[in-house]
């Protein structure tokens, strides 16, 4: 009588068992950029919402984990020397998929007391030595090309899937109804061709959206400034992010999609 008890507790395990491996095994999708990405903690704090805190309502998450590390004020070369890009390494491995956005933080001046953020314009090679005055370290800084590169080609010798998105357009509508293209988002382009990883080009796409909808919808989106959006704001780019990934050929993430 006993051994009929047995089985079906030892099969539940099992199946417990290969449930939980079956989670540990699941490819990750990390997120990392500024804070039009995660905004804050992520629990819309001022009302103010990135479209990273709503990506994954979109996938099936019993296949596929998704972390979000962006973090708020960071450019593309102070998410690197907090050492966030550092514990990421730690932990990505083949299968994985990354998504960029940086750009809206990189134009800020190199070596100011306030930030000291900016990275040189452009995507080639130039480089400048500085006193950084936040950090009280000497450091060289490199071109937004540099540190875009940095992390496609790091993910990509893990085995990791870059994936590069141009940053989201601000709210600044010229008198003709339109929305200027996001220097950023060329370079952004062009370190996609360069390394070869998959591009969304959310600058776009959001742009169009806004064009089509005019001023004053799109100000509804933009409680405090015109860089950061509400929770309906953040909605709309993180469905446009999805739209990118559905149409980037070959690219299995899109399988993930619900």
């Amino acid at each position: 009588m006993k051994i009929k008890f047995i089985i079906p507790i030892v099969a539940l395990v099992i199946l417990v068992g290969a449930s939980f491996q079956k989670l540990q095994d699941r490819p990750v999708l990390y997120i990392i950029g500024d804070s039009t990405v995660q905004n804050g903690s992520g629990n819309g704090s001022d009302s103010l919402w990135g479209w990273g805190s709503f990506i994954n309502v979109f996938f099936n998450k019993t296949e596929i984990d998704i972390q979000n590390h962006a973090k708020g004020g960071r450019s593309s070369r102070t998410f690197l020397t907090d050492g966030r890009w550092d514990s990421i390494m730690k932990t990505i491995k083949k299968g994985d998929y990354i998504l960029i956005q940086f750009g809206h933080n990189d134009g800020g001046e190199l070596a100011d007391t306030l930030r000291a953020r900016g990275t040189i314009k452009g995507i080639g090679e130039e480089s400048k030595d500085i006193y950084n005055p936040i950090r009280k370290v000497n450091e060289t800084v490199y071109t937004y090309g540099y540190y875009m590169r940095k992390y496609a080609n790091d993910a990509k010798s893990k085995g990791a899937i870059p994936i590069i998105v141009s940053p989201v357009p601000r709210n600044k509508f010229d008198d003709k109804g339109k929305i200027e293209k996001d220097q950023y988002g060329i370079w952004s382009e062009e370190v996609a061709q360069q390394t070869s990883a998959y591009f969304i080009d959310l600058n776009q796409l959001v742009i169009k959206e806004y064009q089509n909808m005019g001023s004053e919808k799109v100000k509804a989106f933009f409680p405090k400034d015109h860089t950061h959006t509400n929770e309906a704001g953040a909605n709309l780019n993180a469905e446009l992010v999805i739209k990118g990934i559905k149409n980037l050929k070959d690219c299995q993430l899109r399988n993930y999609i619900k």
